[in-house]
């Protein structure tokens, strides 16, 4: 059986600090929200819009979030898309969608909203199997700057 796309990608600002938590079998995740405005026109007049996403991001990718993110640090994410499901105490199916980043690059300036100034603003998790669902971060190590760029 082929798979089917589920990738995602946006651009917000942290809500809150990142939360770190351990699973039983000893997996790093981290937890957190971001917010992502939309502005468009209605009339003439700008209105914008506000949407709440929760992320989690796992392993080293998800400690050096916590470690270098704080809340109101704009950041851009890409990952897929998952869904949960468990019963609530009166025995009805609940549903909850998150987005489980893969890659990240923190925008945020150096020391902008109280936040770190990390070795390397971009990392990225290869699709190693290690516990079913956990991937291993890597750092990405694209050759060129900001300054390379033409545009």
């Amino acid at each position: 059986m082929a798979s089917d796309l589920n990738r995602i990608m946006l651009i917000g600002r942290l809500t809150k600090d990142p939360e770190l938590r351990y699973t039983q079998n000893g997996a790093a995740v981290a937890s957190f929200s971001i917010a992502n405005n939309r502005t468009y026109n209605v009339n003439g007049e700008k209105r914008e819009d506000v949407s709440f996403f929760n992320v989690s991001a796992w392993g080293k990718h998800g400690e050096m979030i916590v470690q270098y993110c704080k809340k109101g640090q704009r950041i851009a994410i890409e990952g897929r898309l998952q869904q949960r499901s468990w019963d609530n105490q009166e025995g009805k199916k609940q549903y909850s969608i998150e987005i489980v980043a893969d890659n990240t690059q923190f925008l945020s300036a150096k020391g902008e909203n109280n936040g770190g100034d990390a070795p390397n603003s971009s990392y990225q998790n290869q699709n190693q199997q290690s516990s079913g669902y956990q991937n291993a971060p890597v750092m990405d190590n694209n050759p060129f700057s900001d300054d390379d760029i033409p545009f």
